[in-house]
């Protein structure tokens, strides 16, 4: 989510790193969308990757801050059934290290139907980071979700 890029204005490298962290865990990119920070669009889209197109996993990046633009958590918890706060919290424990600001990231995580949607940060290098705290349990947590086996 960013006003800026979807304008237009530079190259949307936190998407590019969604890309990877996707491909790291296994997931099939299905696709992607860059949209500006806008609540009832966000919410939209998530509906459309979660019902329509039917995703496991769907990951946002961007609009987890304290600006008054930052509307990405408010819209996923709008299409949201039941939340993985587990998830959001160690997107924020991975960035303690990182910066002093860390607290300040207000993202989410949750389910809709069968779909784990995970709000990550803006910065690109802030979604390695976090990405390589939640990595190993996402595809356990997609499984789940979709009713498979699974050790526990």
């Amino acid at each position: 989510m960013s006003t800026s890029k979807a304008a237009g204005g530079g190259d949307d490298e936190s998407g590019s790193r969604l890309r990877e962290l996707a491909a790291t865990v296994g997931a099939e990119i299905a696709g992607h969308d860059l949209i500006p920070d806008d609540r009832e669009s966000i919410a939209a889209r998530l509906r459309h990757w979660a019902d329509e197109e039917r995703c496991e996993l769907v990951l946002t990046s961007g609009g987890t801050g304290f600006s008054p633009s930052d509307v990405t958590p408010e819209a996923t918890r709008e299409v949201i059934e039941r939340e993985a706060p587990g998830i959001a919290e160690a997107l924020r424990q991975a960035a303690q290290p990182h910066t002093p600001h860390w607290m300040l990231s207000r993202g989410v995580a949750g389910i809709r139907g069968s779909t784990l949607i995970i709000n990550l940060p803006g910065s690109p290098a802030s979604i390695v980071q976090s990405g390589e705290a939640i990595a190993a349990a996402l595809p356990h947590a997609t499984a789940l979700l979709r009713g498979a086996p699974t050790r526990h």
